[in-house]
């Protein structure tokens, strides 16, 4: 007589979701200018540099540089996400299924803010004429058939240098996984010779080095195949307007059969405001 014992096997389940590997937060936000504002579209003053003259003599007119003004403009758009359970879907779980949504969506909106701010980085700039600017080419350094090396890094310290940024900006430098592994190979970065920080000890990666924090993420963009578009920039690069951030419900809608609604949305805006603070670093990616 064949055994019937697999009949009564018992499946257990975890008593919580886990959730897939993913950015969680946001990585790039803390390096820009948030600005907390309800409007259409919000502007962000420039002014440009002005010159002294010498005054050879006396009584001589009130110089009038008129020294430029102008403005670069955010535009805020609204995203959002959401999913929808039964009562009876819970009710036959172990687990708590809107909980998890929430958790889900919060991470996927972190994840929306950085692509607008990658977006703004390299991308064009509305100014104030409603004039679309794109990133100068003296803001750009490789080819994209370059490694990441000292090299490329003096060269892209070199830009903020000409543009007569200040050394004390905090800048940072976004990369890739696998430019964070050739960063890895270059001695100047993890020998403590160089590096005091001593980064393969306490992280495992680098943090901080040549003036930069060093910052990886999986969104990039790649311009073409086999090619990835890093960037350096400051603090001062990227205005982000924030008209509404992160918010969630989860609510019961009576219009289909009391269903649970889980949604999370927020309304934002990037805008590069000053060239000058952000060089693109084109590079090779295998």
């Amino acid at each position: 007589m064949a055994s019937t014992l697999d009949k009564v096997y018992v499946n257990t389940y975890e008593g919580y979701v886990r959730h897939l590997a993913q950015q969680r937060a946001s990585r790039l936000l803390p390096f820009a200018m948030v600005k907390s504002v309800q409007s259409e579209a919000h502007n962000w003053e420039r002014i440009g540099s002005a010159a002294a003259a010498q005054k050879t003599a006396r009584k001589v007119a009130t110089p009038d540089n008129e020294t430029v003004f102008s403005r670069r403009v955010s535009v805020p758009k609204t995203f959002h996400v959401g999913d929808v359970t039964e009562v009876e879907d819970i009710v036959q779980m172990v687990i708590d299924p809107n909980n998890a949504y929430a958790q889900a969506h919060g991470m996927a909106m972190s994840r929306a803010h950085d692509d607008a701010i990658i977006t703004a980085v390299t991308g064009t700039a509305l100014d104030g004429d409603g004039a679309t600017n794109a990133l100068p080419a003296g803001q750009i350094v490789g080819t994209g058939a370059e490694d990441l090396t000292m090299a490329v890094v003096t060269e892209t310290a070199e830009k903020f240098l000409d543009n007569d940024i200040d050394p004390s900006e905090e800048k940072v430098f976004v990369i890739s996984p696998q430019k964070m592994k050739q960063l890895l190979n270059i001695e100047q970065a993890t020998s403590a010779d160089y590096n005091t920080l001593r980064p393969l000890q306490t992280q495992g990666y680098v943090q901080d080095w040549m003036g930069f924090s060093w910052v990886v993420s999986t969104r990039l963009n790649a311009p073409a195949a086999g090619q990835v578009d890093c960037f350096a920039m400051t603090k001062k690069a990227i205005g982000f307007q924030m008209n509404k951030d992160v918010w969630a419900r989860i609510e019961q809608d009576p219009s289909i059969s009391f269903a649970w609604r889980i949604y999370c949305a927020s309304t934002f805006g990037a805008v590069r405001v000053e060239d000058e603070h952000v060089v693109r670093v084109h590079l090779a990616e295998a």
